[in-house]
């Protein structure tokens, strides 16, 4: 407790407070003028009220424009807004503050103007007690779909949609960190912001190794939704290796008249010697071909009749994977795509789905019966999975927006919302006579353990050898408590987190959650952090994900049925 107080002093310490009066226009309108004699202004936010409209004017000329949740009445965290391209200059922000204001008070004695601070430096100390110990973070702010992710030169690089103005979706931008180990992850400056054609929605990388597009040999070029009245896709380059990118000039690259019409996923195809580029077009994915990564042909569409279609199709892929049997051995490959959809998922709200087939670089086309939908994990919160382009060793894997969409903007933290899963290796198994994907942990998380621990704690790793069926509990001092159970005669497992902790902010959240387990497990693997559990097979057979917010760290664990061994993760 002590270290969370020192931790809420320093960011509460700041270099200067910035006293200027507003100059009030309405009674939603004002000016504040500014010097940039500092790096950033910290912005006060306050939750519960509705976004307010910011345009950042230098010169009389508008340099910058975002939404956020500005203080009226209290202050419950900060966001940095960085004037260092600005320094030396005067800086007006013209404020729109929205809804009805005439239970507020008068606008001049809003909390923002009196705790707006200048300062050279932003304290992210984690004051959060529900922050992952190795799980994906942003260091502030909200976080959702995980964008552009790519290996190149020994580095995992993984893009993000961001807020950096709040801890609720909006302003949507592409954050980015970076690991050499996909566990622990650094972060990298803004990677590519809102622009006059739209703000910066989901997508995805490649390294164009054989300058197919004439931004120079080994160039980093990403494609992205850029989202305004409607949706339309852009194209930018990095030449240092994904630190910073140059958006195309020629930008949309490619337009459709159909709402719903983003997050294009692009890579090579070896055998027609094409890119190819997917994407989500309503209820059905678009697949498209090029050869310079500028001009694209359409080919095909996939999805009609085809899985689940209760909500809109989202966030593609599509990538080949060797089959593995029943002996080790592995068979021709066959292609998966993923598709993520909202709502619609096993057990409500966001989820992916997955098919199996095959692919010609024109037409992806489904083995299975129309009617058939596999689902990637049967947790809650699991979404928005894509792959990492570009890996090594033949390698394909994943990572999870670790959150759903029914309750993602309520989760109880402030200083930051969401958390990616664990990254996961894909492979192919059959099950009578259908072809599944498996999920398992990258390997790099084995080489992630600590020291073996006597009891839980609040990031460890719990293996459990069964032989038959099999409970596990892990619970607290409070009561509180998540009941999984392996039921081998119905080839199930099941995770009951109804009586996991805090639960208040959504009629949603508590759950009990299934999932087939296609034959027998003889291992399961199961990630404990400070907000999430994910239990695995050892053979990647069965995934599930779900988030938890404990009052205090679950410490007890109990077996039946099973042998557990409990490592740390650090």
């Amino acid at each position: 407790m002590k270290n969370v107080l020192t931790a809420v002093a320093a960011l509460l310490t700041f270099v200067g407070a910035y006293a200027q009066e507003p100059s009030v226009l309405s009674d939603n309108h004002a000016m504040l003028r500014l010097d940039a004699s500092a790096r950033y202004l910290l912005l006060p936010m306050q939750e519960s009220e509705e976004n307010a409209h910011v345009r950042v004017i230098v010169n009389n000329r508008e340099v910058k424009t975002f939404n956020a949740r500005l203080a009226v009445s209290k202050c419950d965290y900060r966001v940095p807004l960085d004037l260092s391209e600005l320094s030396g200059k005067s800086v007006l922000l013209d404020i729109t503050f929205n809804g009805n204001r005439h239970q507020k008070g008068a606008l001049k004695d809003y909390v923002c103007w009196k705790e707006m601070q200048l300062t050279d430096t932003f304290d992210d100390t984690n004051v959060e007690a529900f922050r992952p110990a190795y799980h994906h973070t942003p260091r502030y702010g909200w976080m959702n779909d995980p964008n552009g992710m790519f290996y190149k030169d020994g580095t995992w690089h993984l893009y993000y949609q961001w807020n950096p103005y709040g801890s609720q979706w909006e302003n949507m931008t592409w954050g980015h960190s970076t690991s050499t180990d996909l566990v622990h992850w650094t972060p990298q400056p803004t990677a590519i912001e809102a622009d006059a054609i739209g703000t910066i929605f989901s997508g995805s990388c490649v390294v164009d190794k054989n300058n197919t597009a004439g931004f120079g040999a080994g160039a980093v070029v990403a494609f992205y939704t850029s989202a305004a009245a409607n949706q339309t896709q852009s194209m930018a380059y990095s030449t240092d290796g994904g630190k910073t990118f140059v958006k195309y000039d020629k930008n949309p690259i490619l337009t459709a008249d159909i709402p719903d019409f983003r997050d294009p996923n692009v890579f090579w195809h070896e055998p027609t010697g094409r890119w190819i580029l997917i994407l989500a077009a309503g209820q059905e994915m678009n697949i498209y071909s090029s050869a310079n990564l500028k001009d694209w042909k359409y080919e095909s569409s996939f999805g009609k009749e085809y899985g689940n279609h209760g909500g809109v199709w989202e966030c593609p892929d599509l990538f080949a994977l060797n089959v593995e049997g029943d002996n080790g051995s592995t068979a021709d490959k066959k292609w998966v795509l993923l598709c993520n959809i909202n709502p619609g998922g096993p057990f409500g709200g966001s989820a992916t789905q997955y098919f199996v087939g095959s692919f010609d670089g024109h037409k992806f086309t489904c083995e299975s019966s129309p009617k058939v939908t596999k689902w990637m994990d049967y947790g809650k919160d699991h979404y928005a999975t894509v792959s990492f382009s570009n890996a090594p060793d033949g390698r394909v894997v994943v990572l999870p927006w670790m959150s759903n969409w029914q309750y993602a903007n309520q989760v109880p933290t402030h200083q930051f919302r969401s958390a990616n899963g664990i990254a996961r290796e894909m492979g192919l198994f059959t099950y009578n006579g259908e072809t599944y994907v498996s999920s398992t942990p990258v390997k790099e998380m084995a080489a992630a353990r600590g020291k073996k621990l006597s009891k839980p704690s609040s990031a460890c790793e719990i293996v459990v050898d069964v032989k038959s069926s099999a409970q596990i509990v892990l619970s607290n001092s409070k009561g509180e408590q998540v009941t999984m159970n392996y039921d081998a005669p119905a080839n199930t497992f099941t995770m009951d987190r109804t009586k996991s902790g805090d639960s208040s902010f959504s009629d949603a959240f508590a759950a009990k959650t299934v999932a087939p387990t296609y034959g027998k497990v003889s291992q399961l693997r199961i990630f404990v952090d400070k907000c999430s559990i994910e239990a695995f097979d050892a053979k990647g057979k069965m995934a599930m994900t779900n988030l938890v917010f404990p009052s205090e760290p679950y410490t007890t664990l109990k077996v039946k049925g099973g042998k557990a061994t409990i490592y740390e993760l650090k």
